[in-house]
C-alpha cells in the first residue's frame, strides 16, 4: 500500500480527530494511536485486495477489517516508520505487542506467518444496538464480580507493566482481599440483561500510619500494577476516630457507556461517600492517583488538584479533592462543564488540520 493512499482512505483531519480520541484510552500515546490507525486502514486495504468486498471511498466512518488478516513485521515496519528516521522490524514488533497488550488486536503467529485482527472499540464503532435499555448501580459481589472487574481493570493496567497475563489474575485476588476488609466502599455499574459489570469503583478508607503516602512520590502508591505482596496502603478499622483520608483506588467505565452512565456513577458515589460518614465520621480528605493525563480531565471537573509530581513518571500523579466540596458538588453542571470544554479543544483542533 502507497502511504498516501491513507489520504484517500480516510481525510487527514479525520484521521486526526480519531487518534485524538483514541488517545483518552489508557496507555494509548499519540504515536501507539497513529500506528494504530495506519494499521486498521491496512488491513482494510488488504482485506479489499484479497476478497469481494470493495468499501466505498472516503469511509465516512471506519469499518472493521473481518476476522484475521496477515501483517509481516517488514510490512508493520514500513507502514509505522516509513516517514521517520529510525525503525526496523524488530520495533515494529514490539510496537505490536504494545497494541496486542492494550486491548485493541489480537496477534496469532502460526510458525510461518502473523496475523492480526482488530478489536471492536466502541468509540470508534456504531455499537449501539448492542447496548442493554437499562445499567443497575450495585454492591460489588467478590464471587461473582472479581474476576470480569479485573479483566476491566486490566486493561488501565497493561500499558505499564509487562506481565500482562500475570495482572488479570493479580487484581481479582486483591479486589477479593478488600470486599473482606471494607465492602461498603466498592460499587458496580453492571448490565441489566447478563449482570455483567461495566464500571466499578473503590472508595478505601486510609488507616492513618498511611497517610503520608499520599505526599511521597506518585509511585509509591501504585499496586494493582505492580507486583509487590505489600500493599502501601493500610485500610482503616470502622470508628477509627483518626482516619480523615479517603483514597479512591479505582474508577472506570466501559467507553460504550461512559456518556450515559457517569454522572449517575458519580452520584452514586456521593451517596457512599456520605455512609461512609458514618462509619468514619471525621473523613474530610479526599485522594485519588491519575495514571493517565486523560483522567485528568475528568478529576478537574470535578474540582480536583494535582498535588504531588514525580518527574520520572510524569504521568502518574497525586489529586486531591475535599470531602465536603466533594459532597456539595453539583455532578450534572460539572460534567456539562467538561463535554463544552471537551467538544470546544476538539473543534478547535480539528480545525487546525484541514483535509
Amino acid at each position: 500500500m502507497d502511504l498516501s493512499e491513507l489520504d484517500r482512505w480516510l481525510p487527514a483531519a479525520k484521521r486526526q480527530a480519531i487518534i485524538t480520541q483514541l488517545t483518552q484510552r489508557i496507555g494509548l500515546t499519540r504515536v501507539r494511536a497513529e500506528c494504530f490507525l495506519r494499521l486498521w486502514l491496512y488491513l482494510l486495504y488488504k482485506e479489499q485486495q484479497t476478497t469481494a468486498q470493495q468499501h466505498k471511498l472516503p469511509l465516512q466512518q471506519l469499518v472493521r477489517p473481518s476476522g484475521e488478516i496477515t501483517c509481516t513485521l517488514r510490512e508493520a515496519a514500513e507502514l509505522f516508520y516509513h516517514d521517520k528516521d529510525q525503525g526496523s522490524d524488530r520495533a515494529a514488533g514490539m510496537m505490536l505487542n504494545k497494541l496486542a497488550a492494550l486491548g485493541l488486536i489480537k496477534k496469532r503467529f502460526d510458525g510461518n506467518t502473523t496475523s492480526i485482527e482488530i478489536q471492536p472499540l466502541p468509540e470508534l464503532l456504531d455499537t449501539a444496538s448492542q447496548a442493554p435499555s437499562e445499567l443497575l448501580l450495585d454492591d460489588f459481589d467478590p464471587r461473582c464480580d472479581a474476576i470480569p472487574v479485573a479483566n476491566l481493570l486490566a486493561t488501565n493496567y497493561s500499558w505499564m507493566n509487562q506481565n500482562v497475563e500475570v495482572i488479570p489474575f493479580r487484581i481479582a485476588k486483591i479486589l477479593r482481599q478488600w470486599a473482606a476488609q471494607y465492602p461498603a466502599g466498592m460499587r458496580v455499574l453492571r448490565r441489566s440483561d447478563n449482570l455483567h459489570p461495566v464500571g466499578f469503583y473503590v472508595f478505601y478508607p486510609t488507616a492513618p500510619e498511611s497517610d503520608s503516602t499520599f505526599f511521597a512520590a506518585p509511585g509509591k502508591g501504585l499496586h494493582l500494577s505492580t507486583l509487590s505482596a505489600t500493599d502501601p496502603f493500610a485500610i482503616a478499622q470502622v470508628g477509627d476516630p483518626d482516619c480523615v483520608s479517603v483514597f479512591v483506588r479505582s474508577w472506570m467505565i466501559d467507553s460504550d457507556y461512559t456518556d450515559a452512565y457517569q454522572m449517575r456513577f458519580l452520584q452514586d458515589a456521593q451517596n457512599t461517600l456520605r455512609k461512609m460518614q458514618t462509619d468514619f465520621p471525621n473523613l474530610c480528605d479526599l485522594h485519588t492517583l491519575v495514571i493517565h493525563p486523560s483522567y485528568e480531565k475528568l478529576a478537574s471537573a470535578l474540582g480536583f488538584q494535582k498535588t504531588t509530581v514525580n518527574a520520572a513518571q510524569a504521568s502518574i500523579y497525586w489529586m486531591y479533592l475535599a470531602v465536603d466540596r466533594f459532597l456539595s458538588l453539583d455532578v450534572e453542571a460539572a460534567l456539562a462543564s467538561l463535554k463544552k470544554s471537551t467538544t470546544a479543544q476538539t473543534h478547535s483542533y480539528s480545525g487546525s488540520h484541514p483535509g
